[in-house]
């Protein structure tokens, strides 16, 4: 299934029905008198929130959705039938905006929630509504109103309990399907992720939901690689997991890059709770990951673990902790 995270669409609810002029002709009544019926409401457009759903992509090549309008008004005072409201179904995380892309209309966080994006119209007055003791007969209704429509944005901001960052390579992909359930693409060669991948850790009966976002270089602020495109999709993450190949030199530098990028796009990155995890360790002597870890340590006060994903004890390891970042 191919990822899309924002998309644009044309929503139209239904317009309402019109109310009916009818006229009582029945035998053996002289003077029928009015019985035109109302009209029926529009059908709304309403967005309800999968958790079965990860991506927009239904909403690529189909981008006008049109509600179903509500009958006329008939006679022998029949109400015309109200249109059958049209659920259009979204990933959890979805947000909805106005057509400039900034306005935020709803914010979709939890499984079942639904939000009534655009009213159908109300069904008109059929002439039974205006008799009076001075008008017995009377010819006027009125028409339905018209149901809502305009462009709107979809865009999804994954929501899980830890989001995996690093360098392209550091083997993000790899430490996903090694403690998850998730089967992401493993290559070795840059931008091998280029779409975040959600996966399932389950430990000790508890499960914690983890997100792996394309590797990020210098500039991803600016657009440069992927990682403008898919920083989003970590702004809702608890925990940041930050992902360092243990066998690149200078990590000092390329843990301050990551960070770095990350505080560009929004500082609000820097204050979640940040694991460090040195990769790869399986690739070095015992000595060079010590120097290398004591060095490193010296200038953060966060946690740091290392791990092979080759190594079942270590995958377990990390999954104990990462339970604990979330409980």
């Amino acid at each position: 299934m191919k990822f899309l995270d924002q998309v644009k669409i044309f929503i139209k609810a239904g317009d309402g029905g019109s109310g009916s002029a009818s006229m009582r002709r029945e035998k053996f009544i002289e003077y029928g008198g009015p019985d035109g019926g109302n009209g029926g409401k529009g059908a709304s457009i309403i967005l309800k929130a999968e958790r079965n759903l990860n991506t927009l992509i239904d909403y690529r090549y189909t981008q006008h959705f049109k509600a179903e309008r509500g009958e006329n008004g008939k006679g022998k005072n029949k109400t015309g039938k109200t249109g059958n409201d049209l659920i259009l179904k979204v990933p959890i995380g979805t947000q909805i905006l106005e057509e400039d892309n900034k306005t935020l209309l709803f914010d979709f966080k939890n499984e079942k929630e639904e939000f009534v994006v655009a009213n159908g119209g109300r069904g008109g007055l059929g002439n039974t509504n205006f008799k009076s003791s001075t008008n017995r007969a009377p010819r006027k209704f009125t028409k339905g109103t018209l149901g809502e429509e305009f462009w709107i944005w979809l865009q999804l901001k994954t929501i899980a309990d830890i989001g995996i960052v690093g360098l392209p390579n550091a083997g993000k992909s790899s430490l996903l399907a090694a403690i998850t359930n998730a089967t992401p693409k493993i290559a070795n060669y840059k931008f091998t992720t280029i779409n975040p991948n959600l996966g399932v850790v389950t430990y000790d009966n508890k499960e914690i939901t983890i997100a792996d976002i394309p590797g990020l270089i210098e500039g991803a602020h600016m657009g440069i690689g992927l990682g403008i495109k898919f920083l989003k999709h970590i702004e809702r993450c608890k925990t940041l997991l930050h992902l360092i190949d243990i066998t690149e030199e200078n990590i000092e530098n390329l843990y301050k890059q990551v960070r770095n990028e990350l505080g560009k796009y929004s500082k609000d990155l820097l204050k979640k709770d940040e694991l460090i995890v040195f990769n790869k360790i399986d690739l070095i002597d015992k000595n060079e990951l010590k120097k290398k870890k004591d060095k490193f340590l010296k200038k953060t006060k966060n946690e740091v673990l290392t791990i092979s994903t080759f190594d079942k004890h270590s995958v377990i390891k990390i999954k104990s902790k990462l339970i604990k970042y979330v409980s």
